[in-house]
């Protein structure tokens, strides 16, 4: 990817458009969330994670997207009140986003592009995860992912200082995994 992230404009979750390259020197990890998910409890390692790190240059930005199994309803206003009243997120929280189909965010779009193996997406669970996601979304109707892109809550990507993506983790990885800290403590170090 020749550009990076700072050239994306977002929404912050009062609707405001913002540039991310008010981020520019930070070490970010992007987030799809969603408030009604099997992997909604993150939420807490993502808050600790966030405070470990954040005077070292470190930013969460979670996106809520209603994409996948439709576990994220709510209302941008609803959606806040939920993280601080059960998680205390004080982390960045941006509006609702599509991460997939043909309305799908010009932030994941371009993500998605960057075509970064996920960490965690192999062994039987992951199999079997893959394929159950895949049926409830069919089921429903909804929009299933493409080769390359998120396929589920709670994806992770890490992106470094000069905005480019260094490494993706998929849903079953906590915030508090080894395998994710070792990689964010190395671009904090950088």
């Amino acid at each position: 990817m020749k550009q990076s992230i700072y050239n994306i404009n977002v929404k912050t979750i009062f609707g405001e458009e913002q540039a991310l390259s008010r981020f520019e020197g930070k070490v970010l990890l992007i987030v799809n969330v969603a408030s009604q998910c099997g992997f909604t409890p993150q939420y807490s390692g993502l808050q600790k994670l966030y405070e470990k790190y954040k005077d070292r240059g470190f930013r969460i930005l979670a996106f809520p997207s209603n994409d996948f199994g439709r576990q994220e309803p709510g209302e941008n206003k609803d959606i806040k009140t939920f993280c601080i009243k059960n998680y205390g997120v004080s982390f960045n929280l941006f509006s609702k986003v599509k991460v997939l189909g043909p309305k799908q965010s010009s932030l994941y779009k371009y993500l998605h592009k960057c075509s970064l193996t996920p960490v965690g997406n192999t062994g039987i669970k992951s199999i079997i995860m893959r394929y159950v996601t895949t049926f409830l979304l069919k089921i429903k109707g909804d929009t299933t992912p493409k080769e390359n892109e998120v396929s589920w809550n709670f994806h992770k990507f890490l992106v470094d200082k000069k905005g480019f993506p260094v490494a993706r983790f998929s849903s079953e990885i906590e915030p508090d995994s080894p395998l994710l800290v070792k990689r964010l403590e190395e671009e904090l170090d950088k």
